[in-house]
């Protein structure tokens, strides 16, 4: 099984960035966790904090993975475009936030990849990757 996650803006600095709402851990070394643990899936990970390159990359593995585990991050309650992609490919999306985003700002509320994601999974730090990754077992 092919799982892809792929991270939006600013989740590069996981460990760095604002630790009392997104934790101490980088991302890079829960991955490897991760990888670790399910070491029977083949598990990739993207990053990008450009709206076109995270697009591309849905586009790259939305129609021959098995699933995708999606934080775009602040694009999710922005980007139609990112929105629109998941709606165009067959290959089923989770949308995970590490945050509770309706415990945050009210434009963090909407989102352009719900209406379109077979699933939402938000507010349990990292392990929300983990909970969307078990979805697909």
């Amino acid at each position: 099984m092919k799982i892809a996650i792929i991270n939006g803006p600013n989740l590069n600095l996981l460990g760095k960035r604002e630790p009392e709402v997104y934790g101490n851990e980088t991302f890079e070394s829960f991955f490897e966790t991760l990888k670790s643990k399910y070491h029977t899936l083949e598990l990739s990970y993207f990053q990008s904090n450009i709206e076109g390159e995270l697009i591309d990359k849905i586009q790259a593995v939305g129609f021959t993975y098995d699933g995708i585990i999606l934080n775009a991050a602040a694009y999710t309650h922005t980007s139609v475009g990112i929105g629109d992609a998941v709606k165009a490919i067959t290959t089923p999306v989770i949308e995970v936030h590490i945050s509770n985003t309706f415990a945050r700002e009210t434009f963090r509320h909407q989102s352009f990849i719900s209406p379109n994601a077979k699933g939402i999974i938000i507010g349990f730090g990292l392990k929300s990757y983990e909970l969307a990754l078990q979805s697909f077992l």
